[in-house]
């Protein structure tokens, strides 16, 4: 029953194109962030042991934490936050986050792009309830960082600025080989024959060049877009030629128009109706899959994945 009705109120939110947001803090004066409560299992007040597996003070990953027999790495996001790609031996020790509360930890547990991660922050704040149209899209930069952090911002209640963070950025600075591994698998990719140019969405950078590489590989003709808005307007624009196109790669979430809103306007135009549909997205769960899927997409694979990538692309272009 809880699940149905988890699955009831998802549907119901991307049927108004909103989402809510879990907004929180990283210290006491900090400014607001937040992230999709969808891809937050629950946030705990953790007094448990941490297991170190790495003392340098590089690292981004605190340790090892066990809640309820399931272990996973512990993830300091201020530290994060202060991590810089280019130099990557940076200390980091000292931008940890200070509990008020000796030896308690506030942690979201965390689940996206089948990984299930446990993220420290300072504090929990309330949960926001936005239209994506109200999401704006952000520079992604943070102080004077050049790392590219946050994909969005929006107004809290008392109309402070609320910064969305780019998760799936964090998931590929703690855990590198990640990407490592679809490095290997873009190698076993090869070219693809077909005329079809293809559509993509996603607001993530980190994400929309990991599809661009997958596709240039492939062979493939694309145009991307940086949210679903501007991929609609671009397949309804009148000078758009449809029957150049072949497919549409989407994200689920994005600022002014959800992946979700556009899977339902291109299945209900009957200009559009025909085209595949493949969700490629973090916010992995059955309920999900099956609202994207009753929306009548064609596929929903993890998050840019080369090989199943490539199997969609044979399955319905060549």
């Amino acid at each position: 029953m809880e699940n149905l009705a988890k699955i009831d109120h998802i549907t119901s939110l991307h049927k108004n194109n909103e989402l809510q947001l879990l907004c929180f803090r990283l210290d006491s004066k900090s400014d607001l962030y937040a992230t999709n409560v969808f891809k937050i299992r629950e946030v705990i007040k953790y007094d448990g042991n941490i297991t170190s597996i790495s003392y340098e003070k590089s690292s981004l990953i605190e340790g090892l934490i066990t809640i309820r027999e399931l272990t996973m790495p512990l993830i300091d996001l201020r530290k994060w936050f202060y991590y810089d790609v280019n130099n990557k031996d940076k200390d980091l020790s000292k931008y940890a986050i200070k509990n008020t509360v000796m030896n308690t930890n506030i942690i979201m547990i965390c689940e996206f792009s089948r990984w299930t991660i446990g993220v420290r922050i300072y504090e929990a704040d309330r949960i926001l309830s936005k239209k994506w149209t109200e999401i704006e899209q952000s520079s992604g930069i943070i102080g004077n960082s050049n790392n590219n952090k946050l994909i969005g911002r929006t107004r809290y209640f008392n109309g402070e600025l609320v910064q969305i963070v780019d998760i799936e950025k964090m998931l590929v600075d703690v855990f590198p080989w990640i990407e490592e591994n679809k490095e290997e698998e873009l190698k076993k990719i090869g070219k693809v024959k077909t005329s079809k140019t293809i559509l993509v969405a996603d607001d993530s950078p980190v994400v929309l060049k990991t599809l661009q590489l997958i596709l240039d590989k492939l062979g493939i003709e694309h145009y991307d877009f940086i949210n679903g808005k501007k991929l609609l307007n671009y397949l309804f624009d009148k000078d758009t030629d449809l029957e150049q196109i072949g497919m549409i790669i989407t994200d689920l979430e994005m600022p002014e128009t959800s992946g979700f809103e556009v899977i339902k306007q291109v299945k209900q135009n009957s200009r559009t109706a025909h085209l595949p549909i493949v969700v490629n997205s973090s916010m992995s769960g059955s309920s999900n899959e099956e609202m994207a899927m009753s929306l009548n997409a064609n596929e929903f694979i993890s998050k840019s994945n080369p090989l199943e990538i490539e199997a969609c692309i044979k399955k319905y272009l060549s």
